[in-house]
C-alpha cells in the first residue's frame, strides 16, 4: 500500500486485497496477530485485464475542490491515505495508518434495476495500524465493505469517506481539514488534520505517469503537511497527542507494467519546513523504472518535481520478517542533489509489516542528515510492496 500506496499502490492494495478476501473465504490462510497472511503478486492482481467501460488517465485535466476529494465511479480505483507521526505529553511516540480504497467491480453504466438492497458496483476496503514506539508494538487490521445499506461509501460535500465505523469526515469545505476516527480492541485514533500547505498536484499537473501506454497513470494530489492533535488509544491508555500527517489522494484505472514487481515509497517532513515525496517503481531485475519520481516542497508550499535520475534511495540494512519469512530494506540513505540533501531514514519499529489479506511494509521513520552544510532532521513513513512475491 500499498500501505501506501499511493501511486500504483492503491490500485495494487485494492485489487489485491479484494482477491485476498476472495481466497480467505474459499481456502486455509495461516492466522496472524492482527489478520491473515496473503501469497498474490502485485504484478499478477495488476494486469490490465479488461478496461473497456472505464475512464483512463489520459492527461492534464484541472482538478476542482472538493469535488474531486469526493468518489470518482467512473475509475476502476481510488484511495484516500493517510499516515502521520504523533507524541504524546511525555513525549511516547506513535505512528498511524488510515486509508480507504475503492473499486468498482464493473464498469459504469446505466441504472438498472437491482433485486437486492445489496447490490453494488463499488467495494470499500479500510486499513487502519498504530505503531506504538516505546511499547515495541505494532497493530494492523483491515475491512471491506460494500457500498450499500450505508455500510461503506464517499461522498463530496460533505467530505466523507467511511467502512463501518472507521472514517474521515472533513470539518468545512472538502478535505483540506478532517477527523479521522478508527478503532479496534487494542488501538484506536481519534484526530483532527488541518492541512497547512496548499495542495501539491503530483506529476503534470496533478497527472502522473506510472508508464508508457495510454492510460497508465493517475490523478494524483497531496496534502504533505497536516498539522495533527487528539488522541491515541494503546492497550488501555487514552493519551492526548499532537504531530504532523500526510495524505495522498489518487483515482486510475492503470496497472503495472510487465517488468514492473514493485515499488518503495518514502513521505518525509523535514525540520526545515520542507517535505519530500520520492517514489521508485522496481523492476524485475532490480533496478528503478524510468517513470520513478517525485516532488521536494518548500517550506512555502512551492513545488520542484523530481525525475528518475534526480534522487537515490539506498537500502542500509534488511530485516527479515519473522511472519512471513520475507526479507525488506530496513534503513535507507535518500540523496537528493538538486535540494542538497542527504538522509538517512531509519524505521521506528523493524516489524510495521501489514498481514490483513493482503501483504506490504508500511511504517513510521525518523530522518536524520544533512541540507547542504547544516544537519537536518524530520520523520515519515515509507511504503514497501511486492517484496517475497
Amino acid at each position: 500500500m500499498s500501505r501506501r500506496t499511493r501511486l500504483l499502490g492503491g490500485a495494487a492494495l485494492v485489487l489485491l486485497a479484494a482477491l485476498a478476501w476472495v481466497a480467505v473465504a474459499n481456502g486455509p490462510a495461516r492466522p496472524e496477530p492482527d489478520g491473515v497472511q496473503a501469497s498474490l503478486a502485485a504484478s499478477a492482481a495488476l494486469d490490465a485485464g479488461d478496461v473497456t467501460g472505464y475512464a483512463r488517465a489520459l492527461g492534464p485535466r484541472p482538478l476542482t475542490f472538493p469535488a474531486d476529494a469526493g468518489p470518482h465511479p467512473d475509475f476502476r480505483t481510488e484511495w484516500w491515505y493517510y499516515t502521520g507521526n504523533l507524541e504524546a505529553a511525555d513525549g511516547r511516540h506513535f505512528g498511524f495508518e488510515l486509508t480507504f480504497f475503492r473499486t468498482a467491480l464493473a464498469p459504469p453504466g446505466p441504472a438498472v434495476p437491482r433485486g437486492s438492497a445489496w447490490a453494488t458496483r463499488q467495494l470499500y476496503l479500510a486499513h487502519f495500524a498504530l505503531t506504538d514506539t516505546a511499547g515495541r508494538r505494532f497493530h494492523a487490521w483491515s475491512r471491506l465493505g460494500r457500498a450499500a445499506l450505508g455500510l461503506a461509501g464517499a461522498d463530496a460535500e460533505p467530505f466523507r469517506v467511511w467502512v463501518d465505523d472507521w472514517s474521515v469526515e472533513g470539518l468545512g469545505a472538502g478535505d483540506r481539514a478532517v477527523r479521522l476516527r478508527a478503532a479496534e480492541a487494542g488501538a484506536a485514533i481519534d484526530l483532527v488534520l488541518e492541512s497547512t500547505k496548499p495542495a501539491v498536484l503530483q506529476g503534470d499537473r496533478g497527472w502522473s505517469r506510472k508508464g508508457p501506454e495510454p492510460g497508465n497513470a493517475s490523478y494524483y494530489y497531496s496534502l504533505t503537511r497536516m498539522r495533527a492533535r487528539g488522541t491515541v488509544r494503546a492497550g488501555d491508555a487514552t493519551v492526548p497527542v499532537s504531530g504532523l500527517a500526510w495524505m495522498d489522494r489518487e483515482w486510475s484505472t492503470s496497472a503495472l507494467g510487465p517488468d514492473l514487481v514493485g515499488w518503495d515509497w518514502v513521505a518525509l517532513q523535514l525540520d526545515d519546513g520542507r517535505d519530500l515525496m520520492v517514489y521508485r517503481l522496481r523492476r524485475r531485475d532490480g533496478t528503478a523504472d524510468r517513470f520513478s519520481a517525485g516532488t521536494v516542497i518548500a517550506a512555502d508550499g512551492t513545488t520542484r518535481p523530481l525525475g528518475s535520475a534526480d534522487a537515490t534511495l539506498e537500502a542500509l540494512g534488511h530485516w527479515t520478517s519473522p511472519w512471513t519469512g520475507v526479507r525488506y530494506p530496513s534503513r535507507w540513505r535518500l540523496t537528493v542533489p538538486s535540494a542538497g540533501l542527504v538522509l538517512d531514514i531509519t524505521p521506528r519499529l523493524p516489524d510495521q509489516e501489514l498481514r490483513v489479506g493482503t501483504r506490504y511494509w508500511e511504517g513510521a521513520v525518523r530522518v536524520e542528515g544533512t541540507a547542504g552544510p547544516l544537519p537536518v532532521g524530520g520523520r515519515g513513513y515509507v511504503e514497501l510492496v511486492g517484496y517475497g512475491e
